[in-house]
Parts: C-alpha cells; structure tokens; sequence
C-alpha cells in the first residue's frame, strides 16, 4: 500500500511559497550514496518570513495559546547567530500527514512531526532535534500495573527519548468488560477486540496508530487495525470525551494521556469516579520515538548546515529558558537533542510493518 498516494488528498495546507530569502544558495547540494538529498553548506542570512508548523495533538486553542511568544524568541536567538528574521510564521495542521506534505514541498519549513510521521517523509525532510520528555513513574509493559488510582502516573524528572503507546478501554458497559479481564490476568481474544469500538488517531501518528496497529501484530497473528470492524479516526480530545460518555469503548493514546484529561473527566464531562479507575489501560506498545523537529529540503536558504546549526542552537536553549519550558509544554517535551535521520531507521522499520 502505498500510503503517501493515500494521503495526498488530505494535504489541506495552501502550497504557499517556501521561505522568502534573500540570495539563493551559494553552495550546491549534492545526494548521499542512497540518493538522498544532502544539506548545501550555507545560504542567505536574510529572511523575511520563516514558517513553523505544529501537528494538532493537542487542542488548537492551547497550542496557539502556548506557542504566541514563540517567534519573538527565535529572531532574537537566531539573531545572536548572525540570522536577519523579520517574521515568524506559526501555523497548526489539519493532521499529522498534511504537516508532513507541507514541509516536504517546501511551505512549511519547520515542522513539529511525529517519529512515525517524519519516517514517512523522511526523503524530502530532515530531522534536526529529538524532543526529551519527562519520565514516568509507570514503565510497566503490564496493563493491570497502570490501573486505578493506586496506580496514578506521575512525572520523574529523569528526561527520556522514547515513550510508550497506551491502548484503554473506557467506561463503556462494554469497556469495562475488556477491563475486567486484564486486571484479572485474563487475555484478551481477537473477538474479544474486535467487538468493541475503537478511536485511533492520523495513520501516521505513533502512539495513534503504528505502535497500536504494532501490538496487535504482535499479539494476534498479524492482524492490524485495518482490521478491526468498527474503527473510527479522531483527535485525541475527543478520543477522551467520547470514552467519557460511553460512546466509543477502546481509545489508543501516548503514555499517559489520561493526565491531559483527568481533570476534564469529572469537571467537564461528569464522570462519577477519576480518570485512573474508570479510564483501564488494555494494552501497552513498545517503546516509541520521540517527536522531531524537522526541516524542509525543498529550500537551499533552509537546507544548509550553517542554518541547520543555528536552528538547533538556538531552539535547544531556548528550551532551556522558564519561557521556553512553558511553550514546548505543550507537547510534554522538557528540551531538545541534536538528532540524525538514522535515529529514525527504528521508526521507518515500524512504518514498513504497517504499509505491508
């Protein structure tokens, strides 16, 4: 299957000029032994916009909100490093896959992907950081280990590059039959899954989707997601609220994303009891990759090492600043590492499972 063919018809972001420099490159591009495009050595210093996009994994709202300052930031960080940007431009995708496509021809020229995402269009982007996240008190590849309120997951300040992909069945009546089962010790049939309605996320998103497709593999003979007979595409908010009022028994999520929506559980959608006991995790994914910051081949005054080590230098402490924990917040990410397209072989390997 060829799923970029696929995705295409969902690129809803306008094929808007790349980044609007000054002088083209002056140095020429040249393609890796694997026919790869390879970073020119430098470009223009001039810019006058620069393009940010962020993947919706959160609420729009609280992302906009979050990522306002972000701009002012990065032209005075860039700036220290003999950088001329009169603006930043930040935007919020329709889907992981329109972000990817956006970057890839060249109208979006940073982008906020996931690991999942980013190997998919890793022939016509880069990667250039590795979000860092907080640990969790909860590791456990045991779903009984992360139910209840006794088993509350907690942030560590031990920073890490991988999370898990969490799959919870919800308060439905039939929910809490899958739960029933797990926290008992019992294994859960194909029949068992297949019964029940599912929420995932974007096709290219990790914890949405791949790791989830991932772990049904492993664990029934094969079969994926695609699979499954009632299976319905949302954002992660509503993933939630639609557990909440018992309209979908069995969402996937990162680990622990029932700390995003504990509150809203009870406040806002009137559940009677915490998010941690009626809210049972059914399955737990390997280790998944942490997001990237990636950047668009499509332009030389983008794609060149003296603007590459810029970009990262200044992201990274700006990540470092009160001001800049706050932004990326948002995303649960604690700072940034220089990061290479090999660390990703791991999460194009997973995708290949889930083209097959």
């Amino acid at each position: 299957m060829n799923i970029k063919k696929a995705l295409a018809s969902v690129l809803s972001v306008a094929l808007l000029a790349g980044c609007t420099g000054g002088n083209t490159s002056a140095s020429t591009t040249t393609t890796s032994d694997d026919g790869r495009k390879q970073p020119a050595e430098t470009g223009s210093k001039d810019f006058d916009t620069l393009r940010f996009q962020f993947v919706p994994s959160r609420p729009v709202d609280e992302i906009k909100a979050s990522t306002a300052n972000l701009g002012d930031l990065v032209i005075e960080a860039m700036k220290k490093r003999g950088y001329n940007i009169n603006n930043v431009d930040i935007s919020i995708s329709d889907s992981y896959e329109s972000a990817g496509e956006a970057l890839s021809a060249g109208s979006v020229d940073v982008a906020w992907l996931p690991g999942g995402t980013y190997a998919l269009y890793s022939n016509e982007s880069d990667v250039i950081l590795t979000a860092t996240r907080a640990g969790l008190s909860n590791d456990s590849e045991n779903p009984a280990d992360w139910n209840g309120d006794a088993n509350m997951t907690v942030n560590k300040d031990t920073p890490v590059t991988y999370y898990k992909g969490l799959i919870y069945a919800g308060p439905s009546e039939y929910g809490q039959e899958l739960a029933k089962k797990v926290n008992s010790g019992e294994k859960l049939t194909w029949d068992d899954l297949n019964k029940a309605k599912w929420a995932v996320r974007d096709v290219t998103s990790s914890a949405g989707y791949i790791y989830p497709s991932m772990w049904l593999m492993d664990n029934y003979d094969g079969k994926k997601l695609s699979d499954l007979d009632n299976v319905t595409t949302l954002d992660y908010a509503a993933e939630f609220m639609q557990a909440a009022a018992g309209q979908i028994d069995v969402i996937v999520c990162y680990a622990d994303g029932r700390q995003d929506y504990a509150k809203a559980w009870q406040e806002e959608w009137g559940r009677p009891d915490s998010i941690w006991n009626e809210l049972n995790v059914i399955g737990v994914t390997p280790n998944v990759y942490n997001d990237t910051v990636s950047i668009t081949m499509a332009n030389d005054d983008v794609y060149n090492k003296e603007f590459i080590e810029a970009m990262q230098d200044s992201l990274i402490e700006i990540s470092n600043t009160e001001e800049g924990k706050k932004i990326f917040g948002i995303y649960k990410h604690t700072g940034y590492a220089k990061a290479e397209d090999k660390d990703y072989d791991g999460a194009r390997q997973a995708l290949s499972v889930i083209e097959q």
